[in-house]
């Protein structure tokens, strides 16, 4: 199986969608000479501890045990991900819930088929150097903060933060910042007063005093207390159309993620990090360690998704979002996600 470390799309493929749409058809997946399934799957930030179960499936030859060719791409922004999924790149992504709530008011059926974290797993990190004055959501007015692009979860969740805070998404900017070295550096150099972002970033940022936690999304009790209850993210999803097409090939990927996620929980932070990829740690194992054991705590060990969760998130988007607002009394959320493969993956692990 071969891992590709990038996928070129972005305006091009936004600009071009509807006509690639119409070249190719989404619903179809290809198969090898011997039918082996072939899935492209789009991960929001490969090397992000939040989608750390993309990778770790592959690492632990989870996809091929399942008769399936799997070839993971790489794409920072979710906003894109999802993008490259509806323009028939790829037939599945691993990036954030949300998404299937928001492009249904554009009348497109997305739909979560392993829920691996029911947080986040986010924090809105601070410039140190302006801690004191940057406290909370309602701080935010004039202030310029870091999302991976705009349209993704990020940007969604800084939207919250900053209602909560009595703060309108028009009284401060957005910045687009990245992930890891490019928010890191957005940071340091006065790009973004704050930002949202992920382990090993986060793990970067607190052990060499550039940036301070502002608002913990990376357990329970720090999303209850930003965001009113649960916000389940991270998860495989794919369109509705390919999942009501293709059945079986769902199944094997959900046996397959639920796997991982079961070995998941059952083995230490240093055990993880040996797996990964040696790129993962940027040249800091303990680090790496050390973000890993912050972090994992927020996935799920069955791939369910928790249903007053998936509420909550609509209640959260129903308030922060533009798009989802006037949308929010006629969202299905039975079409957003489904259980039926995770629950069967479950009973047949026992």
């Amino acid at each position: 199986m071969r891992l590709t470390k990038a996928l070129a799309v972005g305006v091009a493929v936004v600009a071009a969608l509807t006509t690639t749409v119409a070249c190719r058809d989404s619903r179809e997946l290809s198969f090898g000479n011997s039918g082996t399934p072939q899935v492209k799957i789009m991960i929001g930030g490969l090397s992000k501890v939040i989608y750390l179960p993309g990778q770790l499936t592959q690492q632990l030859d989870g996809f091929r045990k399942q008769g399936l060719d799997v070839e993971l791409f790489d794409q920072p922004s979710g906003a894109t991900a999802e993008t490259s999924l509806l323009a028939g790149e790829v037939q599945a992504v691993v990036g954030f819930y949300d998404h299937a709530i928001d492009l249904q008011t554009k009348d497109q059926c997305i739909t979560s088929v392993v829920q691996f974290a029911n947080v986040p797993g986010e924090a809105e990190m601070v410039a140190t150097s302006k801690a004191d004055q940057i406290r909370s959501g309602a701080d935010f007015k004039g202030r310029t903060l870091g999302v991976t692009s705009l349209g993704s979860s990020t940007d969604f969740l800084t939207k919250a933060l900053a209602l909560k805070g009595g703060v309108s998404s028009k009284d401060y900017t957005p910045a687009r910042a990245g992930a890891g070295q490019q928010f890191i550096a957005a940071l340091n150099q006065g790009q973004i007063d704050a930002g949202m972002t992920t382990d090993p970033t986060i793990a970067q940022l607190t052990s060499t005093g550039q940036g301070k936690v502002l608002y913990d999304m990376r357990t329970v009790e720090g999303t209850r207390a930003a965001l009113g209850g649960l916000y389940p993210a991270s998860s495989l999803y794919m369109t509705c159309a390919v999942v009501e097409r293709y059945p079986e090939v769902v199944q094997k990927l959900a046996n397959a993620f639920v796997a991982s996620l079961r070995w998941l929980s059952t083995h230490t932070p240093e055990e993880v990090a040996a797996i990964m990829p040696p790129s993962f740690a940027g040249g800091d194992q303990a680090l790496y360690v050390k973000s890993l054991r912050d972090s994992l705590p927020m996935f799920t060990s069955d791939g369910r998704m928790d249903a007053d969760g998936a509420r909550n998130v609509l209640a959260v988007l129903g308030e922060s979002s533009s798009n989802v607002k006037p949308w929010k009394d006629r969202i299905d959320l039975s079409k957003t996600y489904t259980t039926r493969f995770v629950e069967a993956a479950n009973a047949a692990l026992g």
